[in-house]
């Protein structure tokens, strides 16, 4: 019942279409427009979400994927070879996330096109998730009346759905040292990088346990070498599933930060922002169980899967909205060997496809 061909056409006419975090307009506006033409009603949010709802019978369901990608993403030129779609390795292919949308896309068109008795539908489209859930977060939710959905945006082996996923503390710090110069009197300087480095070091980092995860990611001070450098600006983060561990782990980390710069007669400033909360499903979720029957339908047996990382998903669940996250199948995101295969991202549509019908008929 899907159209393999026009599927494909579609994937590969979107990852060739802009889609870098805030330049996804021209790829929106075509998404709209062949919405609209399939009878949906869409559009646009002021922070550039593509926003569309086809009516339909039962309990109403959000279907939800992003537009952007990582860099590099610009001048994809994908390549298909053997049932795989690749980029020519200058580039990203832009699988995460445009399979999931062009497999709502698809799956849609074959509902409307096919006369298949629905759910209402409530597409979510949205922008810059790769740079901190923008979309999500400045989200129109006045016209989202859904209470359940799913995100088409994970990866690895098609058939996962992830079910929990971390909140998230960004930390960020400035460390205000002495200046002096580096060869005359260096002993009248306080050297920030060096307070720096030693409370990083005392930070626990990296895998903590099986739900916290913690890194400093970014490092910003000196000006030249025979200057002792008097600033420092610092940019870590800390994850947990567990609250309890999230406030433990961030507080270690802005301890090291405190008691090394008080050893060195240092001033640091941190603050501490919370990026975005967790949330935990079960199988006794309706949108699970709703999940799982569905991968099932298309020949797959379905995986529970908590994450390590955020995505929109976050956000909905915080608005009160059950979502889960499901893979597309997609592989080696984030690097210039992505690829997805087709059969998957047939399966994706399909998927889609058994999650909207209120039939349950086998295609």
């Amino acid at each position: 019942m899907v159209d393999e061909d026009r599927l494909l056409f579609t994937f590969l006419e979107m990852v060739q279409t802009g889609h870098r975090s805030g330049e996804e307009q021209l790829l929106a506006q075509r998404i709209v427009t062949r919405l609209r033409t399939l009878g949906l009603k869409a559009g646009t949010d002021k922070t550039g979400n593509v926003i569309a709802h086809l009516p339909g019978q039962g309990e109403a369901i959000l279907l939800n994927a992003h537009l952007d990608s990582v860099d590099p993403c610009t001048g994809v030129v994908p390549v298909v070879e053997a049932g795989i779609i690749r980029s020519d390795g200058r580039t990203v292919l832009g699988a995460d996330d445009l399979s999931g949308v062009a497999a709502i896309v698809e799956a849609i068109q074959v509902a409307v096109e096919k006369k298949i008795p629905h759910r209402p539908v409530e597409v979510v489209f949205t922008v810059e998730e790769e740079t901190g859930l923008t979309g999500s977060k400045n989200l129109n939710y006045g016209e989202v009346k859904a209470s359940m959905g799913v995100a088409l945006d994970g990866g690895g082996p098609f058939g996962a759905i992830v079910v929990a996923a971390p909140s998230h503390n960004m930390i960020s710090a400035v460390i205000r040292g002495k200046a002096a110069h580096a060869g005359v009197a260096p002993e009248e300087g306080v050297n920030a990088i060096r307070v720096a480095a030693e409370a990083i070091a005392r930070m626990p980092l990296g895998r903590i346990d099986p739900e916290t995860t913690a890194n400093v990611g970014v490092i910003r001070g000196g000006i030249a070498t025979n200057i002792v450098p008097d600033r420092v600006e610092l940019e870590a983060e800390a994850r947990s599933r567990d609250e309890r561990k999230l406030r433990q782990q961030t507080q270690a980390m802005v301890e090291a930060l405190e008691e090394v710069a008080r050893a060195h007669g240092a001033e640091v400033k941190a603050q501490v922002q919370r990026a975005y909360n967790g949330f935990t499903l079960s199988e006794e979720d309706e949108i699970v169980r709703l999940a799982m029957r569905a991968i099932e339908a298309v020949g797959v047996t379905p995986r529970l899967e908590a994450s390590g990382g955020g995505s929109d998903v976050n956000i909905f669940n915080a608005h009160g909205i059950a979502c889960a996250n499901l893979s597309t199948g997609m592989m080696r995101a984030h690097t210039t060997e992505e690829w997805i295969a087709i059969a998957d991202l047939v399966r994706c549509a399909r998927l889609v496809l058994e999650l909207i019908r209120t039939d349950h008929k086998e295609e």
